[in-house]
C-alpha cells in the first residue's frame, strides 16, 4: 500500500480536514445511526474522487487509486474464503463441537471467574469469532454468576476477555487473518509472534481472575448441563473429531503456507464428515458455501453451531476491499503521505514507532468504533515506517491485534462495546476495569516495544 506513489502534494491543513470529515461520515454513521460500515466508506470515497477532480486529477488515476488499493487486500480475499471453508467442516466433522464440549467439561466450584475466562477462551479460539462466543456461553455464564449472586461486572469481563483472546489467536478469524495479509506476514508466523505480548496478558489475567475467584458451590448448573447435553445429541462428539485439529497444527509446526494448510485441515474434516456422519456429496458442497447449520432444537447450541462457509464470508471481504480502496485513495491524492511527514521526525525509533501504531489504532476503535478500519488503516499508514527502520512486518501485524482487536469491546459506542452491552445486559463501563486481557494487551506491547524485546528486525529474522 505504501507503494503507491502520490499525483499530488495537498497542504497539511487540506490533509487534516480531509481525515476529519472522513471520521465523521464514518463515526457519525456507525454510531449515531448504526449504519453497516460499508456505506459510509463508500460515501467517503466518493467525497476522496470528489476532491481528486477539484485538484485535477484525472478520473482513470483516481480509479488506478482504488484498483491498487484494493489489490493489497487479495490475499486476505482467498484466505477469507478458505477460513469460511474451514469453520463449516469442522462444523460438519464434529471438529468444533467436540472442542467446545472439552471446554465445558472443565467446569467446577473453584476459581469460577478464572474458569469462565479459560472457557470463554477455548470456545473462542474454536469458533474464531469473539461476539458468537459471547452471544451463547457468555449468556450461560452471566445467567450462572445471577443465580449465584456473584458479580455480573467481574463475570462479564472474564467473558470479554476470554472471547477476544480466542478472537485474537484463533486462524479462524477474521481479524487474525486480515492482520497478518495487510501487512504481507505468514498467519500461523503471527499468531507464533503475538504470543510474545498475549501470553504474559493471558497468565496475568488468569491470575487476576483466580485471586477475585469466591470459594463457591456450583449449585445452578442447569445451564451448563443442557449445552453438554445438547452437543452429545448432536453425535459429533468423539475423540477422531481432532484428526483435522491435529493435521493443522502439524502443517503449522512444519511451516507450511496459510492457504495450504486450511485446506489440507479443510478436507481432512470433509473426508471425516463423509465417513462418519453420513453427508452426501451435495450436502458438503451446500454446507461449504452456505454453512452449517445446527438443529438440535436448543437456542443456544444452534446459535453457536450454525457458522461457517464462503458465503458468511462476504461481509467482511467487502469491509476490507473497500477499505482497502479508500485506503489507495488516501495515499494516492498524498493525504497519508502529508501527515505522516509531520510527524516522522518522530518516529525516528522502533520504540516511538509502536507507541504511535499502537495510539492510532486505539484512536481509530475511539473515533470511529470498528474493529476492522483500526487494523486496516494503522496497517496501510504505517507499514512504510515499519519498513524504513528495518522492522519485520509481523511487528506491526501484532500492534494492530494488541491496539485493535481487544480495544473494540472497551469502548461504549463501537460496534462490539454495543453488542456486549445489549446480549449480557451489562454495560460497557461496568465491565471495563475487569476486561483484564483487553487492557493488559495494549499495554504489554507499548512496553515490549519500549525494551526493544521480541522485535524482529528483517536483516535479523
Amino acid at each position: 500500500m505504501f507503494g503507491i506513489k502520490a499525483v499530488i502534494t495537498p497542504s497539511f491543513k487540506e490533509a487534516v480536514a480531509l481525515v476529519a470529515i472522513v471520521v465523521a461520515v464514518i463515526s457519525v454513521s456507525i454510531i449515531r445511526f448504526e449504519a453497516p460500515p460499508h456505506l459510509p466508506i463508500l460515501v467517503s470515497i466518493l467525497l476522496l474522487i470528489c476532491y481528486g477532480l477539484v485538484k485535477k486529477v484525472t478520473y482513470r488515476e483516481l480509479e488506478r487509486g482504488l484498483v491498487e488499493g484494493a489489490g493489497a487486500g487479495m490475499s486476505a480475499v482467498f484466505l477469507f474464503f478458505f477460513i469460511g471453508i474451514l469453520i463449516s467442516s469442522w462444523m460438519m466433522s464434529g471438529t468444533i463441537p467436540t472442542l467446545i464440549y472439552a471446554g465445558f467439561t472443565l467446569v467446577t466450584p473453584l476459581f469460577f471467574y478464572a474458569i469462565v475466562f479459560i472457557i470463554t477462551s477455548i470456545i473462542g479460539i474454536s469458533i474464531g469469532s469473539s461476539l458468537t462466543t459471547v452471544a451463547t456461553v457468555g449468556v450461560a455464564f452471566i445467567g450462572i454468576a445471577g443465580a449465584l449472586d456473584l458479580s455480573l461486572a467481574v463475570t462479564a469481563g472474564a467473558i470479554v476477555s476470554g472471547a477476544f483472546f480466542g478472537d485474537k489467536m484463533s486462524p479462524l478469524s477474521d481479524t487474525t487473518n486480515l492482520a497478518s495479509s495487510i501487512v504481507g506476514v505468514d498467519l500461523f508466523e503471527h499468531i507464533r509472534n503475538m504470543g510474545w505480548t498475549t501470553v504474559p496478558a493471558f497468565i496475568l489475567t488468569l491470575i487476576f481472575f483466580g485471586f477475585m475467584s469466591p470459594s463457591i458451590t456450583l449449585e445452578n448448573t442447569s445451564d451448563i448441563a443442557v449445552f453438554k447435553e445438547g452437543m452429545l445429541e448432536t453425535g459429533s462428539i468423539h475423540w477422531y473429531t481432532m484428526i483435522p485439529l491435529i493435521v493443522l497444527i502439524v502443517l503449522t509446526l512444519v511451516k507450511t503456507p496459510a492457504l495450504m494448510t486450511l485446506a489440507a485441515s479443510s478436507i481432512a474434516a470433509i473426508l471425516l464428515s463423509l465417513l462418519h456422519q453420513s453427508y452426501s456429496v451435495t450436502e458438503v458442497l451446500s454446507i461449504l458455501f452456505g454453512g452449517y447449520v445446527s438443529s438440535t432444537g436448543i437456542a443456544e447450541i444452534d446459535a453457536l453451531l450454525s457458522r461457517g462457509g464462503m458465503e458468511s464470508m462476504f461481509f467482511t471481504i467487502g469491509l476490507v476491499l473497500l477499505a482497502l480502496s479508500m485506503g489507495g485513495l488516501l495515499f494516492k491524492l498524498g493525504i497519508v503521505q502529508c501527515l505522516l511527514m509531520k510527524i516522522e521526525s518522530l518516529l525516528k525509533k522502533a520504540s516511538s514507532l509502536i507507541a504511535a501504531s499502537a495510539l492510532t489504532a486505539i484512536g481509530i476503535n475511539i473515533l470511529i468504533g470498528e474493529q476492522y478500519l483500526s487494523i486496516l488503516l494503522t496497517g496501510q499508514a504505517f507499514q512504510g515506517q515499519y519498513e524504513k527502520l528495518g522492522l519485520h512486518g509481523k511487528n506491526l501485524s501484532r500492534v494492530m491485534e494488541d491496539a485493535g482487536t481487544v480495544v473494540n469491546p472497551l469502548v461504549p459506542w463501537s460496534v462490539c462495546g454495543i453488542f456486549i452491552t445489549s446480549v449480557l445486559g451489562v454495560s460497557t463501563l461496568e465491565y471495563l476495569p475487569f476486561a483484564f486481557f483487553c487492557l493488559l494487551s495494549p499495554l504489554l506491547t507499548v512496553i515490549f516495544g519500549m525494551s526493544g524485546k521480541t522485535l524482529t528486525y528483517v536483516n535479523k529474522a
